[in-house]
């Protein structure tokens, strides 16, 4: 087996995926020596004098990790000495510097990548079409797959926090035999999926008025804030326009261009042909007036969204 690089770069502000890539070193090390030691240590609390010693070889040559948290934080003379004391690593030292990768101290980045340090970049993924693709990817990890439609369940049903998703995906697959559906997102996920405020949307944009008011009521008795069953109004008015206003095109063609996954955009697809254009017009009113109105400008934030609901039903219904 291959020694592991002496030096690695970690750059990103994503926290799992930054936590990953310094597991994934850890492994590696461990392969090789079980007992190899990890210190973790935030960067900007070291002085030079303190790199060198963590750096410095021990007695009876152990392995031993160093973790540089926190790296674009460092001063001047910590840069210079991170430079100068990874050129030349002791056997059996792996170093990795964790970077945030913004244009604080990014010569520190530049300078590490000169010397032919391996890097992990961790950007922050906050589009929904990159979440989609986490959740897809992370189904792969775990030796399974996930449906595009099931991806948009889990979605609505567990949010944004990759935490979450990474772990409500592993679940799913072991519990599946390793094929996740969206059936079996509802199943699992019953309760959460099913009164959020994208399934409101869903409901409504469809033309759904029973389906609407059943789920706006559930995510209402659930506890569901109300700003964000307006919010998933808006989004799934703007996606309407967004996806009518681009055509009939093959949804996978599309999705770079409107910057949303396919399965949306299939969705979505469906959806605009019941709507014309007069009717998106009065149903964005009654979105933005109900933003206003659930962030404080109504006595009864509930009474509100019902009643913006029925008016974008009532608006789809005279097109």
């Amino acid at each position: 087996m291959a020694a592991p690089a002496p030096l690695r770069l970690v750059v990103g502000e994503e926290e799992l995926l930054v936590e990953r890539a310094i597991e994934q070193v850890v492994a590696e090390v461990r392969a090789g020596d079980p007992a190899a030691e990890v210190r973790r240590v935030r960067a900007s609390e070291l002085t030079p004098a303190d790199l060198a010693e963590n750096l410095s070889p021990s007695l009876f040559a152990e392995a031993r990790v160093i973790v540089l948290l926190a790296a674009q934080e460092v001063g001047k003379d910590l840069a210079a000495a991170i430079v100068e004391q990874s050129a030349d690593p002791a056997d059996g030292i792996v170093l990795v510097v964790v970077h945030s990768g913004g244009a604080r101290n990014k010569g520190l980045v530049d300078a590490l990548r000169k010397l032919g340090a391996p890097v992990t970049t961790c950007n922050k993924i906050s589009r929904m079409d990159e979440r989609s693709d986490f959740v897809r990817a992370e189904a792969r990890r775990v030796g399974g797959k996930i449906t595009g439609d099931a991806i948009g369940a889990l979605l609505e049903a567990v949010g944004s926090d990759l935490r979450e998703l990474a772990s409500a995906t592993s679940q799913l697959v072991a519990d599946t035999g390793g094929s996740v559906d969206e059936r079996a997102v509802r199943r699992y996920h019953r309760g959460r999926a099913e009164v959020s405020g994208f399934a409101v949307a869903d409901k409504v944009v469809a033309g759904d008025r029973a389906g609407a008011i059943e789920a706006l009521r559930w995510a209402q008795l659930l506890g569901t804030p109300s700003v964000l069953v307006a919010d998933a109004l808006a989004d799934a008015l703007r996606t309407l326009a967004k996806v009518g206003s681009a055509g009939r095109g093959d949804p996978n063609r599309l999705a770079g261009t409107l910057g949303m996954p396919p399965w949306k955009i299939r969705k979505a697809q469906q959806a605009v042909r019941g709507w014309g254009p007069e009717a998106l017009a009065e149903a964005f009113a009654a979105a933005a007036e109900v933003n206003a109105d659930v962030k404080g400008a109504a006595a009864d934030p509930d009474y509100a969204l019902e009643r913006a609901v029925l008016r974008i039903l009532a608006a789809r219904s005279r097109r």
